[in-house]
This record gives structure tokens, sequence and C-alpha cells, in this order.
């Protein structure tokens, strides 16, 4: 009797209308390399991805969709859920787990992108490109308009230094630019060899030119900046957050903005998203806006799938995937018998 395919199952971000893949690489000739793996994708992510839709999926590679408790409710075969980047706050862990199912994200692939997202905010911010740009559409030449600010000598401030804060900090090491962090977890020798200080929070926001946000959304730093910190912002300073949107109090700063107590900002993430067209946010000319794509290019995509459809590999051979954030999980009998199976067919 034949072996039973090793089944996994994509969201339906990753086709063109076409029905084609979007992409130029998503790492899918690594799963057509292995005979006792196919791969399929589902339909429709509706309101969340619902059961019936991976339950019958050994793994599930994550571009998009949100993975409430409803998505785990009786899906015994499902052993992994590789998402598409960091970030897992549309993923219920605890469910997850319940369910013996693994869920694993992918930080290198995302590493560069963003903080090339990140710099190149900075930029745009600091040499007003799309002012400039809408001012010269307009048929105004450059008298009068506000200049723009070098990055040398500044201090660029970061609220978490973890894979992707790292990173900005790397890149920008021949600017000239003071660094600073505040993040609680940080290890000092990494801080160190970074030349970057840490501090407390008020320090970040009450010294920066530039305050960027790279930390995770969790319990703990949800609601993190508001009136509070941004109080205490230069009014010539700039903010980015390319982290998540509920980080930031997004009516705080639309009226920080609005009221031009700091200089611009440049945001990726919202609140809620897809944003609404109508949020006050947008309608305002000193914020550059982009929807969640600050990181979306042709080496993110690459590398992530590739990761991921890896990944999916490791597990159909009972191996345990790198960056594996519900770790409980792998400490559960159940869960560690159902990855026996998998060493057993192969």
């Amino acid at each position: 009797m034949a072996q039973e395919k090793f089944r996994v199952g994509l969201t339906p971000g990753f086709l063109g209308e076409d029905g084609k893949v979007r992409f130029k690489d998503v790492g899918l000739d690594l799963l057509d390399n292995e005979s006792h793996i196919e791969y399929t994708f589902i339909a429709t992510e509706r309101p969340y991805v619902p059961p019936d839709e991976i339950g019958g999926l050994d793994a599930f590679i994550a571009l998009g969709g949100k993975y409430p408790r409803e998505t785990f409710e009786k899906v015994d075969r499902l052993t992994l859920i590789a998402r598409h980047g960091v970030g897992y706050d549309n993923v219920d862990l605890q469910a997850a787990t319940e369910a013996d199912v693994m869920i694993a994200i992918a930080p290198s692939g995302v590493r560069r992108p963003v903080a090339e997202g990140i710099i190149g905010l900075m930029f745009a911010l600091s040499k007003n490109f799309f002012a400039y740009d809408r001012a010269t559409r307009a048929g105004t030449w450059r008298e009068g308009l506000e200049t723009g600010v070098d990055l040398i000598g500044r201090t660029l401030g970061s609220v978490g230094l973890g894979n992707i804060g790292t990173e900005v900090f790397r890149l920008l090491q021949p600017f000239g630019m003071r660094f600073l962090t505040f993040d609680p977890y940080v290890s000092p020798e990494v801080a160190k060899s970074l030349n970057v200080e840490v501090v407390d929070l008020p320090t970040v926001m009450g010294e920066s030119d530039y305050v960027c946000v790279t930390c995770p959304l969790t319990d703990e730093t949800r609601g993190l900046i508001g009136e509070k910190e941004f109080a205490l912002m230069k009014p010539t300073a700039f903010f980015i957050n390319t982290a998540r949107g509920p980080i930031v109090d997004q009516r705080v700063l639309t009226q920080v903005l609005k009221e031009k107590r700091i200089r611009a900002a440049g945001i990726d993430v919202f609140e809620e998203e897809p944003v609404d067209p109508n949020e006050p946010l947008l309608k305002l000319d000193n914020v550059v806006v982009s929807p969640h794509a600050i990181a979306l290019t042709e080496e993110c995509y690459r590398d992530i799938g590739r990761l991921n459809c890896q990944k999916a590999i490791q597990v159909s051979r009972g191996e345990i995937p790198d960056n594996v954030v519900n770790s409980e999980v792998l400490e559960k009998k159940s869960f560690q018998e159902k990855l026996a199976k998998y060493r057993e067919g192969a």
C-alpha cells in the first residue's frame, strides 16, 4: 500500500488573479523535489482561516490570514504553521499548542528588507522627497520650500534591539549618528558591538531625532507609545513604525502630527488592517504611509518562502524546525507522538 503523501497548504495570497504564483521564487521547487510531499493552495481565508481548509494538511505556509481558536477546532493532523515573516499576533498560540501545532517564524528572511525600508523612510522624511514631489507637480519650484536635514550628527533611537533593530544600526554605522535603544531584554554585548547606548524609553523618545519602532507586538508592548511618550519628542523629530500598529496609539499620533508637535512620520502598519481609506492619519501631508508592505521585495519572498518550505520538509521527516514560537508544544507527549509518525514514514 502506497505511503500517504505529506500535504502542505499555502494561503491564496500567493496566487495572482490568473491563478498562478505571483512571486518570482517562494521555494516551491524545494517541495517539488520531494516525492513524498504534495502541496495545494487553500480556496479562501474568509474572516479567518477555517478548520475545514487546513484539517487535512500536515503543514501550512501562511502569507496572511487570521488564526483564532476556531481555526484549530478538531484539527488533528496539522503539525506546522509557518508564518511568512516574524509577526504572530494573528495566531492564537494557546489554541495552536492545545492542538499540537507548531507556529514557526522566519526572522532572517525579513531582517534586511525591513531594515532597508526603515532607512528608506528616514531618507524620504529627512530629504522631503514626497513633499518635494508634490510641490514640483503643482508647479512650485524650490524657493520657499522647507529644507531637509542630513543624518550625520543626528540621534537614532530604536524601540527594540532584536532582529530588525540590530540590522538597522549595523547598516547605519558609516553615517556618523548617535545610537540609542530601549529594550529590557537586550544583550549588552550586542548593543556594545553596534555602538548603541541602552537607555530607558523616555530617553529614546526625548533625545532622538529619529524614533523607530522595531519591537514585536506583545501584551507588554501593546499601547507602549502614547500621549506621554510623544510629548517627550523634539518638534524636529521623525517617528517611524514598521513593527505593528497597536504598539502605538494611532489617535494620539494623528493629533501629534496634525498639531505639528513632531516634524513628520513614516508609517507602514496600522491599528486596524487593511486601514480605512477615511482614516484621519491618511489625510495629513506630514506622514508617509504604506500598506504594511515595506518589506515586500523579491528577495524577501524568496528567502522566507525557501525557509518555510524547508521547515515543511523537516517536519515531514519528523524533525523540529527553527524558530518555533510556542516552544511549550514541543514538550507535549501527544505532539511528540504526532511527530514520531512522520519519522516512521520517512
